[in-house]
């Protein structure tokens, strides 16, 4: 059995046989029918219960008089990802905002949980970026099917380029190069998160045991900036995605 974190121990205390019971149901066995949550899955509950609290507690400090902190904070957030979207996705950006902030703090929030002693980066775990990748891939997929139709299938077949015969042979060319193209999309987004989170665990893991004094704040200081710039940069490229499949163009 791998070495749990307190956190994982304890949710596996609470709910470990509801959840391998729920597994096994689903004829998929658990390896670890005593500890079926992982320490990653565990991280990420704990990521969504802080940003869930964060937001039930903003909601109920909502004013327009007074605003407090926490409300300060968000709509700056907002504000920010939504002047990013307007200038990459257009006019159509106010319907992905929401999303676009939750994914984005989801992510940061998870960078940045390692830093406590204790807890771990889920994002250093490749199963939690890959998942981060699947949802922002269903969801541009999803909004361009949702604006365009089935007609949005063309731009898969690249740009018309002349009579129906040589636009019969780019698709035959273009379809499969799209089709791994955006495959590629999700295998960018995971690899680009995964491997930065890894290496900054690594790296703060190693001066922590090496000199555990003064020297490690600046590598957590470090681990901070890379945390802010990788959750910045997958936001960024999903917005990319929504703006090639709601683009008017298509």
């Amino acid at each position: 059995m791998p070495e749990q974190l307190w956190f994982t121990a304890l949710l596996n205390r609470l709910f470990g046989g509801a959840v391998t019971a729920f597994l096994n149901r689903l004829h998929v066995p658990p390896h670890y029918p005593q500890a079926p949550i992982s320490n990653s899955a565990a991280m990420e509950i704990l990521v969504c219960g802080f940003l869930i609290t964060l937001f039930v507690l903003a909601r109920l400090q909502l004013s327009v008089e007074s605003p407090s902190p926490l409300q300060h904070m968000f709509e700056g957030i907002n504000d920010f990802i939504e002047q990013q979207s307007r200038e990459i996705i257009g006019h159509k950006n106010h319907a992905h905002v929401s999303f676009l902030v939750v994914l984005g703090l989801f992510i940061l929030c998870s960078n940045l949980l390692g830093l406590i002693p204790g807890m771990e980066s889920p994002t250093a775990v490749p199963v939690v970026p890959l998942g981060s990748a699947l949802v922002a891939f269903v969801y541009y997929q999803l909004h361009g099917f949702r604006d365009h139709g089935i007609k949005y299938l063309r731009h898969f077949a690249g740009p018309p380029i002349g009579p129906w015969w040589a636009n019969l042979l780019m698709g035959m060319l273009m379809v499969p190069i799209e089709i791994v193209s955006h495959l590629a999309r999700v295998l960018s987004l995971t690899v680009r998160l995964f491997a930065n989170m890894f290496a900054g665990d690594m790296v703060t893991l190693i001066f922590f045991s090496l000199v555990p004094i003064a020297v490690p704040i600046v590598f957590m200081g470090l681990h901070v900036f890379v945390s802010l710039i990788q959750a910045y940069v997958f936001v960024l490229l999903t917005m990319v995605y929504l703006a090639g499949a709601v683009g008017e163009e298509h």
